[in-house]
């Protein structure tokens, strides 16, 4: 690259870190949740449970219902019992009433609300806040005063976080600058083969089931087939039932389990076949005028043919159950684009691995099977948030998957921007971007040897 566009290049690298940092300085994050708590004396002969509704803010003229409701189970053989759950940020009312019980049964003696170890406000347990018609107990939620608490109680900690994350994107963009002839090497090749990485995309997709009588309708079959028995298993004889999410949603088991399973049957399958994309095509590699390097991108691309058709698969199926698409839904895209980026950085590292080390194949597989079920694809992170140490919650949300996973459902159901979750969206970026880079860098550097040992 001549100095001259090196020079452009490092004053755009400039405004965009300018305007990264301004805008995460600027950013005033939303109150993700608070904590409703309360005490409870259980005198009822069975264990029940308390139905928890709430309002948000902007809803507060609308009735209480089960969209905006959420379980607690009760023992009654305990007595005196601590609960709590969390509500979003913006709850602005609280109403809570047992089911199939007298309300006199279940004597709640202090009722308070708190994020983290700081109360915000208690409320009196009296006949004011009582309904005696529908024997439920309700209160008004003061969100100014919310606002106030939770705010103050994060605003060192999201300077330090904020602060941080401008330090690690001015870094890597410096980085990415210095290095930018080397890492542009790639990006080149494949730019300048595009149309044949498409070619080789459409006959590896092809390939893979070439001989047999259905041929590629196999790659359609095989993913329905497993939606159908996890949703048999879970929902009919385990008996699941629906889903409910942080937001107050509740969602068909089958909606909320298609929504975790289709990113992962892609990523799942790039990284299956992508660790032996050098293996599998080695008669190419040892062609000096081909360009290996665009090889791992072909497998990224025959991919997400099959995983364009369950986008919209999964679109029609919301659509029969009347969750039909919204602005929201384009974000399929945006999170489409993610995992392709994820991915294509994982394998461009195993598939130049794999050629001297042939057992990372069978790794693969492992830390697959592992990574299924430490992604919150087939349980609910939400519902699990009070059982789950908030350590191991971190640890769970490192998971890039995850970021992934909780995009589809936010853009099929729980109607939200992925940059209203911007922590999380800079986290995955920085990741994918040092992921892909060095990626490619491993890839570049073991590149001379793939025809000697294949």
């Amino acid at each position: 690259m001549s100095k001259k566009k090196k020079v452009i290049v490092g004053l755009l690298f400039l405004v965009i870190m300018a305007c990264t940092n301004i805008l995460a300085i600027l950013h005033q994050e939303n109150i993700q949740d608070i904590t409703v708590s309360f005490h409870v004396v259980a005198d009822a002969k069975n264990d029940t449970k308390i139905q928890v509704y709430y309002k948000q803010k902007n809803y507060e003229n609308e009735k209480f219902s089960t969209n905006h409701m959420l379980n607690l189970e009760v023992a009654s053989d305990k007595g005196m019992n601590d609960y709590e759950i969390a509500l979003p940020g913006d709850a602005s009312s609280v109403r809570i009433n047992p089911m199939n019980v007298v309300t006199d049964d279940i004597a709640y003696k202090e009722v308070y609300l708190a994020y983290k170890d700081d109360v915000i406000e208690k409320y009196p347990v009296t006949n004011e806040n009582f309904n005696d018609a529908e024997k439920y107990y309700s209160w008004k939620i003061d969100t100014d005063k919310t606002k106030e608490v939770v705010t103050e109680a994060r605003h060192t900690r999201n300077l330090i976080l904020k602060i941080l994350i401008c330090l690690i994107i001015d870094v890597l963009l410096v980085v990415i600058w210095l290095k930018l002839d080397s890492i542009m090497i790639i990006p080149k090749d494949v730019f300048a083969n595009r149309k044949l990485i498409g070619n080789l995309a459409k006959n590896d997709f092809k390939q893979k089931f070439a001989g047999s009588y259905l041929g590629t309708v196999w790659a359609f079959v095989q993913p329905i087939i497993t939606v159908l028995v996890y949703w048999f298993v879970f929902e009919k004889a385990l008996n699941v039932g629906s889903q409910s999410t942080k937001a107050g949603i509740d969602i068909p088991f089958v909606l909320w389990l298609i929504a975790g399973l289709v990113p992962w049957f892609y990523f799942s399958e790039v990284l299956a076949s992508g660790t032996l994309a050098l293996i599998e095509y080695n008669y190419l590699v040892k062609k000096v005028v081909f360009k290996i390097s665009t090889l791992p991108v072909v497998k990224a691309l025959s991919s997400m043919f099959v995983h364009g058709f369950f986008v919209i698969f999964t679109i029609v199926l919301y659509s029969i159950y009347s969750y039909f698409p919204t602005l929201y839904t384009l974000q399929l895209i945006y999170y489409s684009f993610c995992m392709f980026m994820l991915s294509l950085g994982l394998i461009y590292a195993f598939s130049a691995i794999m050629v001297f080390f042939r057992d990372l194949s069978q790794i693969v597989n492992v830390l697959l099977q592992i990574g299924m079920w430490m992604t919150p694809i087939m349980w609910n992170m939400d519902a699990m948030a009070n059982r789950i140490p908030g350590w191991a919650m971190t640890i769970l949300k490192l998971n890039p998957m995850y970021y992934i996973v909780n995009g589809y459902r936010d853009a099929l159901y729980n109607n939200m921007w992925f940059w209203e979750r911007p922590g999380m969206t800079a986290y995955f970026w920085i990741l994918t971007t040092i992921l892909v880079v060095g990626g490619m860098a491993i890839f570049r550097k073991l590149q001379q040897h793939f025809a000697d040992v294949l």
